[in-house]
């Protein structure tokens, strides 16, 4: 028998029990922790990579060096063209997109020791800019200002930010599409109120750049850290720090280390990307990116954007409807305020994961509960309290009909249908 759109369910029986319902399909809703599936060509370059190439590169001048080489600046070219770079040396790889906001936040922060600091951050963002300034404020006396954001849409009033610059105000930082909400801030706006008071604008973008056009130049982006895993569609323990031309100068490193450059000085190199890039390489996952990255230029980021918001305007619409069931959704109600991400709450699950355990199990649909390492984003939204929430996540395989499905299963669990008898 089946529900919804493709997905067979078996039936087993265990001794005298009722049957059990099985779905035969596992339809991923988790794009928003890591993507997947990923387009094949990012498995074929990686194993091509692993079985033919091997070497490090530049740390060797054999042509599986210069190959390995030329296969990641070709990687980071693709990325400068995706985000709209003046210069690919400024495409810095990194672990993560965590690792990418460490080296953004402590390299503007730290450069300058002794000096007053003043940071400004918002209560929609993620652990991973939450902690860096807390723990910069705790060891360095390091200032900061959390703006707070609409309780229902998530989204933060460019003039709150505008507010609170001081004059030694050295970082902003923000959260292009939220991990929690799916919220899109106005990161035009607050770039150019960055830029008009000269700090440096960091745009944490794990949530967007592969699924969300973006311009580095036009948005006036300082500093803009992505993950690889992501929408970038590359494998785990990739990611990207671009840096502004310019803005090198007034960071400093936080890791240094042999770069296969210069190596006869015993200091890190000036220049880019070397300085912020000490260690071999994950080249297999590097080269891997490049290929997602490919596949999203060859698609058109402006193709994808719009596929995803038609996805989500049908989700809005089915979810809203639900409604009077008991459910409710985070975040904005207008489709141009936010990214396919949506957190939940059904009436009669205290638990979140109740919830996700009940839509793997029934319907073989997977999803992420809990507060998604983003404390502040749930206290703004009221869902710190109750464990938070069960988080579905678009990636660009979703097709409507998976949204289809996904909506009639949690229709089915709103109306208190019987989920096991057939």
């Amino acid at each position: 028998r089946c529900f919804g759109y493709n997905n067979c369910v078996s039936l087993e029986h265990a001794g005298d029990r009722s049957p059990i319902l099985k779905p035969t399909r596992r339809l991923y809703m988790d794009n928003a922790a890591t993507s997947f599936p990923k387009p094949s060509a990012v498995y074929e370059a990686m194993q091509r990579y692993a079985t033919e190439i091997g070497a490090s590169p530049g740390r060797g001048a054999y042509a599986e060096s210069r190959e390995a080489g030329h296969l990641m600046f070709e990687c980071r070219k693709r990325i400068n063209r995706l985000i709209g770079g003046e210069n690919p040396d400024h495409v810095i790889f990194t672990l993560n997109a965590t690792d990418a906001l460490n080296l953004a936040i402590r390299g503007i922060t730290q450069a300058r020791p002794g000096h007053a600091t003043h940071v400004i951050t918002t209560w929609i963002d993620h652990n991973s800019v939450l902690r860096p300034f807390n723990a910069l404020a705790e060891q360095y006396n390091v200032d900061q200002t959390v703006v707070a954001c609409d309780p229902i849409t998530g989204l933060v009033d460019p003039a709150d930010v505008a507010k609170a610059i001081r004059p030694d105000t050295k970082l902003i930082a923000i959260a292009h599409g939220s991990n929690v909400s799916g919220t899109l801030q106005p990161i035009r706006q607050l770039g150019h109120i960055a830029r008009e008071h000269d700090v440096v604008f960091l745009v944490d973008a794990a949530q967007t750049v592969g699924h969300v056009p973006v311009d580095v130049q036009a948005d006036c982006i300082d500093l803009l850290a992505i993950p690889g895993h992501k929408g970038l569609l590359g494998p785990l323990g990739t990611g990207v720090l671009y840096i502004r031309p310019g803005i090198e100068t007034r960071m400093c490193t936080i890791r240094e280390g042999g770069t296969g450059s210069v190596s006869e000085q015993d200091v890190q190199p000036e220049f880019l990307p070397d300085r912020f890039e000490p260690g071999s390489h994950n080249a297999i996952g590097v080269i891997g990116l490049s290929e997602g990255v490919k596949w999203i230029l060859d698609q058109g980021v402006d193709n994808l954007w719009t596929h995803e918001q038609q996805l989500v305007r049908a989700m809005m619409g089915r979810l809203g409807d639900l409604a009077e069931f008991g459910l409710t959704y985070l975040g904005p109600r207008k489709v141009e305020d936010r990214c396919g991400v949506f957190s939940v709450r059904v009436e009669g699950f205290d638990e979140p994961q109740t919830l996700s355990d009940l839509l793997e199990e029934k319907f073989g649909i997977l999803t992420r509960s809990g507060i998604h390492c983003a404390p502040l984003a749930h206290k703004t939204f009221g869902t710190h309290r109750v464990a938070g929430a069960t988080r579905l996540s678009f990636g660009p395989f979703l097709t409507m009909e998976d949204v289809d499905y996904v909506n009639n299963a949690l229709s089915q669990i709103c109306y208190g249908r019987n989920l096991v008898s057939v």
